[in-house]
């Protein structure tokens, strides 16, 4: 039996250090690494060392930049840190302008993002149309929203947004099915005694069709399933605002809707309340009067969603309801939660407990109809997802109901949260806690 050769033992010394021509020499790093940590470094000290010679990130989609995550979140570090990292680009903005320049001078297209707006609190972004209720919903995130949500490129600058036409050519049920529900809650409320006024906001492509491109995907059955939306809500008397909104156009000289935004402007906001305020009390508005005020111009809804940068201008309105006495408000933008707004009562206000479940729409009518109705609270209906209780419950303690929903979220079918349980639920509460006049 031969002895066996020892097993070769490995060097003293890291493998990196032995000369180059040793056969266990392996470099720290190669060159594919070298490139890789210095591309790192630049990617993670870039907003740092810009930020210290005094180059700041902008804010360029209609929200707050995002915060450094915090080691303590865990596995969340690395997905806020996704956000922060999109955000704190201080050269993002140039970036996005080279690409849509590319994308139109090279393929004759608009570059698509690939991303949803960001909407922020319930009133400062698009209301969009909700996703069939087939779709799930995504789990901490409340209703499903329409995914992969784009904008339409209309003529002299116009954009809109494209969730107008797809949500109308996509309903997750027919619309006499979904004004059926909503005129099931109707009769729920009204039956406990209280007052009840449901309005559709018009989509900015029904108000404005004249700045649409020729093209544009759904068109034809989008606009075949509008005339039968409005004749609907015609016959189900649901307040059609159509009317009121071309008369404050034609006075104006221009539309009532946003150049770049999905919203109705201030005109628009105190056409809706004037109209809210006479379906409630028939005659209130002979008193009033209203007068031009500054001028403002805030960050617009839709750019964003093209990663662009833009902003919604107007003018802001003093609203007197007694002719006199200016009761105009300030805005509130997040109606995820209720909040409550009380005046003293004057000639042409309305004084009785109202509840707004509404939308964005209602969220930039804010500051005019807290003038009108001095004990308001403002809610946003899709609260009644996560807080099916709760929402129920601000119903019950009030004695008008004014609900609004915009014209495409009505066309896909209102959300998963309108369903005859949650009417149900609605009636039996109400039923409980009558309202005697």
């Amino acid at each position: 039996m031969t002895d066996q050769a020892p097993a070769p033992k490995l060097p003293p010394v890291h493998e990196a250090w032995l000369p180059r021509e040793h056969p266990l020499h392996r470099p720290r790093h190669g060159a594919r690494q070298k490139l890789a940590v210095i591309s790192a470094l630049v990617f993670f000290a870039a907003p740092t060392l810009l930020y210290a010679i005094g180059v700041r990130p902008a804010e360029i989609e209609n929200h707050p930049l995002a915060s450094f995550p915090s080691l303590g979140d865990g596995w969340g570090f690395f997905r806020g840190f996704d956000a922060w990292a999109t955000d704190n680009l201080s050269f993002r903005p140039a970036a996005i302008t080279a690409a849509d320049g590319v994308s139109r001078g090279v393929f004759g297209e608009p570059p698509t993002f690939g991303g949803q707006p960001d909407t922020g609190p319930l009133g400062t972004g698009p209301t969009p149309a909700p996703l069939p209720d087939h779709r799930p919903e995504q789990p901490g995130q409340g209703p499903a929203q329409a995914a992969d949500v784009s904008v339409v490129e209309g003529t002299d600058g116009w954009l809109y947004l494209d969730a107008d036409m797809k949500a109308k050519c996509e309903p997750s049920r027919p619309f006499a099915e979904t004004l059926g529900l909503l005129k099931e809650l109707e009769k729920a409320v009204e039956d406990s005694g209280r007052e009840f006024v449901l309005l559709v906001a018009p989509d900015k492509s029904t108000m404005v069709p004249e700045h649409l491109p020729p093209n544009y995907p759904n068109k034809e059955c989008s606009d075949a399933a509008r005339t039968e939306l409005w004749k609907q809500v015609g016959e189900a008397g649901a307040v059609d605002l159509r009317g009121e909104l071309q008369s404050v156009a034609k006075g104006l000289g221009r539309p009532a809707y946003f150049k770049l935004d999905t919203h109705w402007t201030d005109e628009g906001a105190m056409a809706m309340v004037r109209r809210t305020a006479e379906a409630v009390r028939p005659g209130v508005t002979a008193t009033w009067t209203t007068r031009p005020g500054a001028k403002f111009s805030i960050p617009a809804d839709l750019p964003g969603i093209q990663g662009k940068r833009g902003n919604r201008e107007g003018t802001l309105y003093s609203l007197r309801p007694d002719g006199t006495t200016d009761r105009t408000q300030g805005p509130r933008t997040d109606l995820s939660t209720p909040f409550h707004r009380e005046s003293d009562p004057i000639e042409g206000t309305i004084d009785d407990p109202t509840l707004f479940l509404g939308d964005s729409f209602t969220g930039v009518s804010v500051p005019y109809l807290s003038a009108i109705f001095t004990d308001a609270t403002v809610l946003s209906y899709l609260s009644s997802v996560e807080r099916p209780t709760a929402t129920i419950n601000e119903i019950a303690d009030h004695e008008v109901v004014v609900f609004e929903i915009v014209e495409r979220a009505l066309a896909v079918g209102g959300g998963t949260w309108l369903t005859a349980d949650f009417v149900n639920r609605v009636r039996t509460e109400l039923a409980k806690r009558p309202i005697r006049r």
